[in-house]
């Protein structure tokens, strides 16, 4: 009673808050190293190419072989999540994909660069999905939305920050160094394995083996497909976007190293910014919505953004079409792990996520096939249009669990 009674001093925020912050910090530390290791390559496609002896289609193709990867890292690591917990999967897939982004900077040819650029992807895939289920299934349901968004911004920040090595780390040291810079995200383990707890829900929903598991992936396989397609049209929209558009606009618009890399942190501020305010808008309009909106945003502005004949122009839609492609994204996280069943959401929001990726991964090579017959600005708008109003038909006829409670 007189505990009660007793006034409490407290010197931060409850247990249960503080491992809530944990978990969520670490999905998004994560996600943001993981897309810190893959945008690097965006920004050095000239060099490689150079150092390597090779085409700048040849590089390119080595972003397609990452894509095309990720799947196979979504089975290994969200199998290994729903048998044996978040934790260990999370932790295994950061130091994985940490020592093969190290290796990268140390590839003497471009064979060996292929085959870890490859082997990279394993990693990136398997991290996604194991990290989304863990931040989800701790954050509370009132939250869910923006804690959505910022664990999605991560993925934009990581893109800003390659941006800013390659304006700081690569006139000085060269691309190599801005592979070893990479390898960083191995010590995030060591702060999962002190300060993250394993996630309750998978304790309450823990599956059997690995049979069972898959048996109920099979068992659910028409929401599985909607999902892998939603998936897709929705890889489609971030990667037609995003990875050759540094590119684009050195080619394109003649525009300097140095002007893209601002431009690139520029528009990656917008993605942010996008992911938050429309991962909150989720919360009061549905998921499926919310999603809506943010495309028809990326839409409008398509204009400027291949087209705009000044630096001005194309930043500004650079930045308004970031703000509606991770806005969109940002509500994928709490949408995914929302209609996934209890006893497979270490894995079926990754897998979904990666096989989307798998059928997503030509994006950056037929994009750059279709700037050779319609010139650069009309290749990109041309395929970005159909991708946003296919993926909004996509969206408008899918499921929507909205707030569902992971413990019960």
């Amino acid at each position: 009673m007189s505990d009660l009674l007793t006034p409490k001093t407290s010197l931060g925020p409850p247990p249960l808050a503080r491992s809530i912050g944990h978990t969520v910090f670490a999905s998004f530390l994560g996600w943001t190293l993981d897309a810190f290791d893959f945008f690097v390559v965006v920004f050095v496609v000239d060099r490689l190419a150079t150092s390597f002896g090779v085409t700048k289609a040849d590089i390119i193709w080595t972003m397609t072989a990452t894509l095309a990867m990720r799947p196979v890292g979504a089975l290994l690591f969200g199998l290994l999540a729903d048998r044996y917990g978040r934790r260990v999967p999370f932790m295994a897939s950061v130091i994985y994909f940490s020592v093969v982004e190290l290796l990268c900077g140390f590839a003497p040819s471009y064979r060996i660069f292929l085959v870890l650029r490859a082997l990279y992807g394993i990693g990136m895939g398997g991290e996604w999905g194991v990290g989304a289920s863990l931040a989800m299934e701790a954050a509370p349901r009132r939250w869910r939305g923006v804690l959505s968004g910022m664990l999605q911004s991560g993925y934009s920040i990581g893109y800003l920050l390659a941006a800013v090595a390659a304006r700081l780390v690569l006139p000085a040291w060269g691309w190599r160094a801005m592979f070893w810079t990479g390898a960083a995200p191995g010590l995030l383990a060591f702060y999962v394995l002190a300060t993250v707890p394993e996630s309750e829900a998978w304790r309450q929903h823990r599956g059997g083996d690995t049979k069972d598991i898959l048996k109920i992936v099979a068992a659910n396989w028409k929401g599985f497909l909607y999902l892998v397609l939603l998936m897709t049209m929705m890889m489609f929209l971030s990667h037609g976007t995003q990875d050759l558009y540094p590119d684009f606009l050195k080619t394109e618009h003649r525009l300097s190293t140095a002007t893209v890399s601002y431009l690139a942190m520029l528009y990656n501020v917008g993605a942010v910014t996008g992911a938050i305010i429309f991962g909150q808008l989720s919360e009061r309009f549905g998921r499926r919505r919310g999603m809506v909106a943010a495309i028809l945003l990326s839409l409008a502005v398509i204009p400027f953004w291949a087209f705009g004949g000044t630096v001005a122009v194309l930043a500004t839609g650079a930045f308004v079409m970031q703000v509606g492609v991770q806005g969109a994204w940002g509500i994928i996280p709490a949408h995914l792990n929302e209609v996934s069943h209890d006893a497979t959401r270490g894995l079926l929001p990754g897998l979904a996520y990666q096989l989307g990726i798998l059928f997503a991964a030509p994006t950056n090579t037929i994009e750059y096939g279709m700037s050779r017959h319609l010139g650069y600005s009309w290749a990109m708008a041309a395929f970005e249009i159909t991708a946003m109003l296919v993926a909004i038909l996509v969206i408008s006829l899918g499921p929507e669990r909205r707030g569902r409670d992971f413990l019960r």
